[in-house]
């Protein structure tokens, strides 16, 4: 069980992203649910759209329709959602960011994602591990 960060998702679509092999290693590891926040949706969708183009965004929201990845998370998240927001403040993690660690906290802990200078404080604390293990570019 993993959770998508929106840079896990562009990575695993994107061919041309230095991370991409790195991100279909992670995601074919896995035997699922391949897990994306319903807070991620309109982020993803719109950096899908302008970075890959709208063919992308359409195949993207037809896989989540047909399953190949699960929606999670909504109102039983936002009140640690909101603790998340304010116990990481200086680090303006944002409500996507949020929204997917309150996610993977209840679904295993691992998260996909390329952004280490938001998520790398929150593995730190403890609640969370990221995913590839390997960090390096």
């Amino acid at each position: 069980m993993i959770t998508l960060d929106t840079s896990g998702i562009l990575a695993a679509l994107n061919r041309a992203d230095r991370d991409h092999e790195r991100a279909r290693r992670a995601l074919g590891g896995e035997r699922g649910p391949r897990i994306v926040p319903a807070g991620i949706l309109a982020e993803a969708g719109y950096m899908i759209e302008v970075d890959l183009g709208p063919s992308v965004l359409r195949q993207f929201v037809r896989d989540v329709a047909a399953g190949h990845f699960r929606l999670d998370c909504g109102e039983s998240d936002l009140g640690r959602i909101g603790d998340l927001l304010a116990q990481f403040e200086d680090l303006r993690i944002g409500f996507a960011d949020a929204c997917v660690v309150a996610c993977a906290e209840r679904n295993g802990g691992r998260v996909l994602t390329f952004d280490d200078r938001d998520f790398g404080p929150i593995a730190r604390a403890g609640t969370i591990s990221l995913v590839p293990a390997d960090r390096g570019g």
